[in-house]
């Protein structure tokens, strides 16, 4: 079903864009794709800012923490040509986008007294980049429906801004959408893993010890418990599952948040083993056929170096028609909770995957976030450093831009 939000102003532009998005944007610009009167989907981004290493970042949720100088932010700041182009060119690739309405939400000092003294206004925050996005959708034949910024206590309009702020109050509120319980505080929440208790954490990490004894380490650097005692029967049965890994994989779908410790076991090991972990992702992303032919496709690569089809490859690099959301987002929720439970030097594997599974939904600040924690883990997986590329350049799947077509 299309959800349509109906905007008859700016303010009204405003309410409607935590619904687009999902939540709340904090410290980010938002681009709004039209095609006549409709917008036909919400783009976000991190505003500009200074990478941890001093160098150019757009993911700004990752800056030092303790700020740069001014004159460290001159030296170190993306051009905003630059990230105008990148923004705008994503903005283009939905189709039959003919214009742009564009947000950016941040606080400034400067805000108050702009209220408090409107013939004292200097520059809305970005000014810069919002002339520098302007100037890129313009080029690109597009017009400009709305440029406005939101800070933290009013809203100004960058297309006249000598007029006097306006107080957020002055914002309708957000629409009430069928099947939508309201937008989210911000774009990180919800990234959080949950936290199961003791007891349950303990039983994973029992099962996994016993499953290593069977199937092998579970991560890099892990070995099989010693011991001489029998291993426990229900090891032996969870690494039967593997004889039919795409019926499994299914399976685990039905209930992502009650499975057994056995069951989770054998998920980390899967999603420690990269040919495994990418089984798994096709799958997710699309359905049990898919799963049987990218795992004949991994094992005929190791045979004999056969190339993967280019069904099966591409759903990894975000080609191919949109996965079904809901599909997605249960897989999410199972490997969150797969996370949770595992043991610490086993949670590469399963982060990788909801990095991926974050990416695939349009989550890249979530991604960004599993991603982080990866890093303290496992620093050298390939398969993170290429998603990190991808994810700080900003790319989403193709699919992310048919979606909003399609609406």
């Amino acid at each position: 079903m299309t959800t349509i939000v109906h905007a008859a102003g700016a303010a009204e532009l405003l309410a409607a864009i935590p619904v687009l998005t999902g939540f709340t944007p904090r410290d980010s610009l938002v681009l709004l794709p039209f095609h006549g009167s409709r917008t036909v989907g919400a783009l976000r981004f991190d505003l500009p800012g200074p990478r941890a290493d001093g160098g150019p970042h757009p993911n700004s949720t990752r800056r030092r923490a303790a700020g740069p100088s001014a004159a460290e932010r001159d030296r170190t700041a993306p051009d905003p040509a630059e990230f105008a182009a990148t923004a705008v060119g994503l903005a283009c690739r939905v189709p039959d986008t003919d214009a742009l309405a564009l947000a950016v939400y941040a606080g400034d000092e400067g805000e108050r007294a702009r209220t408090q003294d409107p013939e004292a206004a200097t520059a809305l925050p970005a000014a810069e980049l919002v002339a520098a996005l302007m100037r890129r959708a313009e080029a690109c034949g597009l017009r400009i429906v709305e440029a406005l910024h939101v800070g933290g206590t009013a809203w100004s309009d960058y297309l006249d801004p000598s007029a006097a702020p306006h107080p957020l109050d002055s914002v309708p509120a957000t629409p009430e959408v069928p099947g939508f319980a309201g937008p989210a505080p911000d774009q990180v929440s919800g990234a959080a893993l949950p936290r199961p208790g003791v007891v349950e954490t303990e039983s994973v990490g029992r099962a996994l010890q016993a499953v290593e004894r069977v199937l092998g380490p579970a991560g890099p650097g892990r070995r099989p418990p010693a011991g001489t005692d029998p291993v426990d029967p229900r090891a032996h049965e969870a690494a039967l599952m593997l004889d039919d890994l795409p019926s499994f994989l299914e399976e685990v779908l039905d209930a992502p948040e009650a499975q057994s410790p056995f069951a989770t076991a054998v998920l980390i090991w899967i999603l420690n083993r990269p040919a495994l972990r990418d089984v798994a992702l096709v799958q997710w992303a699309r359905n049990i056929d898919h799963g049987d032919a990218a795992l004949a496709a991994q094992l005929s690569f190791r045979e004999s170096g056969a190339d993967v089809p280019e069904d099966v490859g591409g759903t990894m690099i975000g080609h191919g028609p949109r996965p079904d959301p809901d599909r997605l987002g249960i897989a999410l929720t199972l490997v969150r909770r797969t996370i949770a439970l595992a043991p610490r030097p086993t949670r590469a594997g399963p982060l990788a995957a909801a990095a991926w599974l974050s990416w695939a939904t349009g989550r890249s600040t979530h991604a960004a976030h599993y991603l982080d924690l990866l890093d303290g883990i496992d620093p050298d997986l390939s398969f993170a450093h290429l998603l990190r590329a991808v994810v700080d350049s900003g790319l989403l799947p193709d699919w992310a831009f048919g979606a909003a077509a399609a609406a």
